[in-house]
């Protein structure tokens, strides 16, 4: 896939020149005969490489799929992408070169606060796009933030995102220009979070009470 092997440099002189997005369409419209992958594998990639733009393949997904296709397949491609990162710096978070990143002052307070509040901070974090995400996925990956916590967080704000780009559309002027969506989007974050909390506490309850039939 041509557009897979695009390099950094033309992905900034396009964006710079205003024609990613016409850019990533018209490849996705040419790499249609491959079905879904295409539109779950850019977002993928993103978690890997923050550079690449999350929003225009987002919003080039719904133009190209359609809005619930383009929301389902840019969430799958985020959310194992995000789930992928966080396992294997949890897996070989002993490296050498982890260990230099766990002693950095900021990495270890983003790290405590993370373990402190769990699900909370890691959902609402997921919810915006414009958070550094491939971060997140690091830091959380290094902490002791359980795998549940943090795959129950990217699956449900990871949601909230991509509904949010593909709902809002490109500019985040439309917040203030359309009550109405501000109030949809906000909702839908409001909810999410009482249904994450919600289940957080019955895994919580249930590893507990396995805690004591064990113990």
């Amino acid at each position: 896939m041509y557009l897979l092997n695009i390099s950094v440099g033309k992905l900034k002189k396009l964006a710079e020149d205003d024609r990613l997005f016409d850019y990533v369409i018209n490849q996705l419209e040419q790499l249609q005969s491959f079905g879904p992958l295409p539109g779950i594998i850019l977002p993928m990639f993103e978690a890997f490489l923050p550079i690449l733009p999350l929003i225009v393949f987002v919003l080039a997904n719904s133009v190209v799929y359609g809005l619930f296709k383009g929301f389902l397949y840019s969430w799958i491609g985020t959310a194992f992408g995000s789930i992928l990162v966080f396992m294997l710096v949890r897996r070989l978070g002993q490296k050498r070169f982890f260990k230099i990143i766990r002693k950095n002052k900021q990495v270890r307070r983003v790290m405590t606060w993370l373990e402190e509040h769990g699900f909370g901070p890691l959902f609402l974090l997921m919810c915006f796009p414009f958070s550094p995400s491939s971060i997140i996925n690091v830091v959380a990956g290094l902490s002791t933030v359980s795998r549940q916590q943090f795959i129950l967080a990217v699956l449900l704000g990871k949601s909230v995102m991509i509904f949010t780009v593909a709902y809002v559309g490109s500019s985040i002027a439309s917040f203030a220009q359309n009550p109405v969506k501000s109030i949809v989007v906000g909702v839908c974050i409001l909810l999410f979070w009482i249904l994450g909390k919600f289940i957080e506490k019955r895994l919580q309850h249930k590893a507990e009470k396995r805690k004591d039939q064990n113990g």
